[in-house]
């Protein structure tokens, strides 16, 4: 039996790991270091690895790195376009399962913030399972401090308000809904590489809390009225860009109401 451990590692503070994280990265023979070309790549393999170097004991462990399938991002039809990069992704956790695990051991999948949220791998591992091909694969996933709640305790700001529901989404959603008035109530948008919140920054009834790298020294927070913050990001986020090529950034967009704010 070969197990492949799916493990929340956090949105990017090495000491946001949880206790089963810790002990479980101490277990595992081999390691999948998967990371996109481009800039900040190295930053984001060596935060792995200061990662491993911390929890991983003494315990002899391998690393297997492979590149992660660029996806086509200009593709206009986006849905296909997405389903043909998880495909070529899923080919490549298979050849590491394939060629770089032994029968009886166990590899570990170190995700950003928590597994079963706005990422891949468990989805393709699912796939490769459901074939048949490999009756020995087992996974297990092990949840993380997501940069939701990462987001919301460095803001102090309840997720939920009393009577309302919340949306997770995407700033490719954001874009979608951004000429239907007073159709973003409690939404928290992730992915946002479009920075779909300037398309609502005439709405002067929607407030927004930022965040870039929350949990990194360096972080950065910002929040008010949309109509006086979104400049003030758009600048944050054209600096870091140009600093360090890329930025994680998230954020919630909260319709004011009579009430403290985000207390409901």
């Amino acid at each position: 039996m070969k197990t492949v451990w799916l493990i929340g590692i956090g949105p990017g503070d090495p000491d946001a790991l949880t206790l089963a994280a810790v002990k479980a990265i101490g277990r595992m023979d081999v390691f999948f270091l998967l990371e996109k070309a481009g800039e900040g790549r190295d930053s984001l393999i060596r935060f792995r690895e200061e990662i491993l170097a911390r929890h991983a004991g003494d315990r002899p462990y391998r690393i297997a790195r492979a590149d992660t399938p660029a996806r086509d991002r200009a593709a206009a039809d986006y849905a296909g376009a997405v389903e043909d990069w998880r495909r070529r992704r899923t080919d490549v956790l298979a050849g590491l399962i394939d060629e770089d695990m032994a029968d009886g051991e166990s590899a570990g999948v170190l995700v950003w913030g928590d597994p079963t949220l706005y990422d891949g791998t468990l989805q393709s591992l699912n796939e490769l399972m459901a074939t048949g091909d490999r009756p020995d694969l087992a996974v297990e996933v092990l949840p993380g401090i997501t940069s939701v709640q990462a987001l919301t305790a460095r803001h102090r700001l309840p997720l939920n308000r009393v009577g309302e529901s919340i949306t997770i989404t995407t700033g490719r959603q954001i874009e979608a809904v951004a000429d239907d008035a007073g159709a973003v109530t409690n939404s928290v948008v992730m992915l946002d590489t479009r920075d779909a919140y300037a398309r609502l920054a005439s709405d002067p009834g929607l407030d927004i809390y930022w965040g870039a790298d929350v949990g990194a020294p360096d972080e950065v927070l910002l929040s008010g009225p949309l109509p006086e913050t979104a400049p003030r990001i758009a600048e944050t986020l054209r600096e870091r860009r140009a600093r360090r090529g890329w930025v994680m950034d998230s954020y919630i967009l909260r319709r004011r109401r009579p009430g403290p704010t985000g207390a409901g």
